[in-house]
């Protein structure tokens, strides 16, 4: 359904080293950026090289937090992000477990991120 997302973020620099050292597991990487005014927007790829994650300044905090959940190809790459943003010193909502009130299948980890955002990784089983 979506093509891309852009997020708005107080420090798009902080930002880019949080994802790109929590989620490396997931092969984000930095696919992307041009400068405005306010600071530099970065476009975030995934092992497919398009950039459908981008990081843009805001000037300022937004009003509540944004969920985003990335797809992880399996639950060792789930544990492998909770595992780099634990190394990091990243807030972590919630470490990996299986979310049954979602659905059986549903592996995820939680994370915050420098803006407040709620960050997941997350794999989709059946059974």
């Amino acid at each position: 359904m979506l093509d891309h997302l852009g997020i708005p973020c107080a420090d798009p620099e902080a930002a880019l080293r949080f994802y790109l050292t929590a989620f490396a597991p997931l092969g984000f990487r930095e696919a992307a950026r041009f400068g405005t005014p306010a600071g530099p927007v970065i476009g975030v790829a995934g092992a497919d090289g398009v950039p459908h994650f981008w990081l843009a300044p805001h000037g300022g905090r937004t009003d509540g937090e944004v969920h985003l959940a990335f797809t992880a190809p399996d639950r060792a790459a789930v544990d492998a992000v909770h595992a780099a943003a634990v190394a990091a010193g990243f807030e972590v909502l919630h470490a990996p477990r299986v979310w049954p009130e979602y659905h059986p299948g549903y592996y995820g980890t939680f994370l915050r991120d420098p803006d407040g955002n709620n960050a997941e990784a997350v794999h989709h089983s059946v059974g």
